[in-house]
């Protein structure tokens, strides 16, 4: 019986602009985020984009010929949507009313951390090493520099820097309980499929906690400013669907680890993008913090990186979790 032929290797030129993509777009969205405060209550927002995303992306799917998912797949794909888009994007969506784009950026790069020491926790993950459990220190560090740093930056409401701190860490927090959850019940046929379900379920729950929270009365759609409506269509068709296919694609032919360097690039590009367009502040405090959680995320993904064997096909495996990580 012959082995099964390796894909060719892909080209240099579209694995380089898949992951500029991803560094420039995902970093980018927090300042989309930022404008479209201006005009839009936070869980509503949300609410709507992910509405629009999903249902786009779950219709093309079923009507390319996708299965029809079952109700366990829907429970736990509003779980995951539960978990990462009313907590995890909704809570950082909330925060950015009252800290810089740039801060929650950073502390969002928390996640890693979160995850490593959950998943150990839990027994999905193995114990942290000692890369690990250093970078998890100087994380700490970072944050301490991060969540007690005053800057005269714009926010929207002033005066609830804390607040804005805590609702980013929580985010953080049910974020990775989201993705462990995804990682050990994943829906089942194609993850396409499993991600618009994910953010279906989410823009539900996110509408309904905009409307208790009476965001209805904040909507003048005709009020709304060309400006806030472009960033609003940017985080919808770059921020949910141009990033997610590179993000894809990488994760199949390249090592996930190269795949997740997103994650300690885009709080740079966030807070460079935040000091340039924004009128948000860069101080010393703000940038040694920045880089110890650079540095620390650094070492919590590589840190814990395991060989991985490869698929028959030559494919690396893709989780859920790993495709709703925006």
């Amino acid at each position: 019986m012959s082995l099964p032929v390796a894909p060719a290797a892909p080209s240099r030129f579209l694995v380089a602009a898949a992951l500029l993509s991803l560094y420039l777009i995902w970093g980018s969205t927090y300042l989309a985020t930022k404008v479209a405060l201006t005009a839009w209550p936070p869980l509503l927002l949300s609410s709507v984009r992910y509405l629009l995303a999903g249902g786009v992306q779950y219709a093309v799917m079923r009507f390319s010929g996708s299965p029809a998912p079952s109700r366990q797949d829907w429970f736990r794909a509003s779980v995951v949507g539960f978990c990462l888009l009313l907590f995890g994007n909704g809570g950082t969506t909330f925060s950015q009313q009252y800290i810089p784009s740039g801060l929650a950026a950073l502390m969002v790069a928390s996640v890693p951390m979160f995850l490593a020491l959950m998943g150990w926790a839990s027994g999905i993950t193995p114990r942290p090493t000692a890369k690990v459990t250093g970078g998890l220190v100087l994380g700490m560090v970072g944050m301490y520099l991060l969540a007690s740093n005053r800057t005269a930056t714009a926010v929207l409401y002033p005066g609830h820097h804390l607040l804005g701190v805590g609702l980013v860490l929580m985010a953080a927090f049910m974020w990775s309980v989201g993705s462990l959850y995804s990682k050990k019940n994943p829906t089942s046929g194609s993850p396409f499929v499993g991600v618009g379900m994910q953010m279906l379920c989410g823009g539900v729950f996110l509408g309904i906690a905009g409307l208790l929270h009476g965001e209805a009365t904040q909507v003048n759609v005709s009020a709304i400013s060309p400006k806030a409506w472009g960033a609003f269509v940017y985080l919808v068709t770059f921020g949910s669907w141009v990033a997610f296919s590179a993000y894809i694609w990488l994760l199949r032919v390249v090592e996930p680890a190269l795949a997740g360097t997103y994650a300690f690039v885009n709080p740079a590009v966030a807070v460079l993008l935040g000091w340039a367009f924004g009128g948000e502040a860069l101080n010393l405090q703000m940038g040694s913090g920045a880089v110890l959680i650079v540095v620390a995320v650094m070492l919590v993904v590589l840190g814990g990186r395991r060989p991985n064997r490869a698929s028959p096909a030559g494919y690396a495996s893709v989780s859920d979790a790993e495709l709703s990580s925006k």
